[in-house]
């Protein structure tokens, strides 16, 4: 029988103490180093909610213009990871690629294997700064398009929709990704960050656990949900399909991607956001077929299964309208949240502890060892 403290999952169990992130389910807040995260992507910058993250405190103007340019003179990768990325199939996933070229990045580091806070933070710039580049160039790679090297010019967001599509992107999508980005930031003890701070814990260097982090992020579980809700808006195709198809996804029990949160009790406050942003860039492409379908589906999920529409619910059609295809999408998550990871990451090497829980022994404990002969 299990122990009456045994949670699956881990749920509601408190591993660690931090100050980088708060959730507060009941009242739906989400909040960095102290400030609302909603009222940070109104007002902020992505690089300035990087900087927070790291030193718990917003920057000023010359800080601000430090990280900036640190993360430009930072953004393009080894060769050797360029070289990678060129020579892999056209038909790799996304993920798998950034999980490799984020591994291989590692060795070519100068830093390599310090661990002193000086060349941690050293790393953690350039993570920050290539994730969206690599990301970026195997997307060029795989459709054979110019290479376009990073413009030091752009914010992080920007760049990387240069790179990306190949055009100057407009100032809404820029925008609205840099509020995506401030969004997705951090999300206290979520999948990806716990095992990169268990990483972390055995005191292996920041691009093991951020490859670790990377890897927990690609199951659809965590890191693909957003991908699934475009998927099943194609699928539902028609505003009159979209009863029919959950009646039928319901009876057959399939889970309805981009619902239900294990922390949030109310509206996740960062699919306010989105929703706001997705139906701005419908209207602004002369479209709001996609933002119309989600809403009925959200309409009719919250009557039938009485749950929220969660952060991933409107982000897919937020980037669907810039441009990005959909299995860049948790790729996109990633040049998010590597703030919050390399973040966390620091945070467990300033104050580390191995973290080794337990486990519920379930299975025999007194078994007698008989000779092969006689099995």
């Amino acid at each position: 029988m299990a122990d009456a403290g045994f949670k699956s999952g881990l749920e509601d169990v408190v591993a660690l103490t931090s100050d980088i992130c708060f959730i507060d389910g009941k009242e739906g807040r989400l909040v960095y180093r102290g400030y609302d995260a909603v009222d940070l992507a109104q007002h902020a910058s992505f690089e300035e909610v990087v900087f927070l993250l790291w030193y718990g405190r917003l920057p000023n103007e010359t800080e601000l213009s430090a990280l900036r340019r640190e993360l430009a003179e930072s953004s393009d990768p080894h060769s050797a990871v360029r070289d990678l990325i060129a020579s892999l199939p056209v038909n790799t996933a996304p993920m798998d690629v950034l999980r490799t070229a984020v591994s291989l990045a590692g060795i070519y580091d100068p830093d390599g294997n310090a661990m002193d806070p000086e060349a941690n933070h050293r790393k953690a710039v350039r993570l920050v700064a290539q994730i969206p580049t690599i990301v970026a160039y195997f997307e060029q790679s795989r459709h054979r398009r110019e290479v376009l090297r990073p413009n030091p010019q752009l914010s992080l967001a920007g760049n990387f929709l240069y790179m990306l599509t190949g055009q100057n992107p407009s100032e809404q999508s820029v925008k609205a990704l840099d509020t995506a980005l401030i969004l997705h930031a951090d999300h206290e003890l979520n999948a990806s960050t716990f095992s990169a701070r268990v990483t972390a814990g055995t005191l292996s260097d920041i691009y093991s656990a951020v490859t670790s982090a990377i890897g927990t992020l690609k199951g659809p579980l965590h890191g693909g949900a957003n991908e699934q809700v475009m998927r099943m808006v194609d699928a539902i195709e028609t505003l009159d399909n979209v009863r029919p198809w959950l009646d039928r996804a319901f009876a057959e029990k399939r889970k309805i991607m981009g619902f239900g949160h294990r922390v949030y009790k109310t509206d996740d406050p960062r699919a306010v956001v989105l929703r706001r942003i997705s139906y701005e860039m419908g209207e602004t492409a002369g479209t709001l077929t996609v933002y119309q379908l989600l809403e009925a589906i959200g309409a009719y999920v919250r009557e039938r299964k009485q749950l929220h529409p969660n952060v991933d619910f409107y982000s897919g059609s937020v980037y669907r309208m810039m441009g990005i295809p959909a299995d860049i999408f948790t790729p996109v998550f990633a040049i998010s949240r590597i703030a919050g990871w390399t973040a966390h990451i620091l945070e467990q090497y300033h104050n580390n502890r191995l973290i080794r829980p337990r486990a519920e022994y379930t299975g025999p404990t007194h078994l007698a060892y008989k000779p092969l002969a006689e099995r």
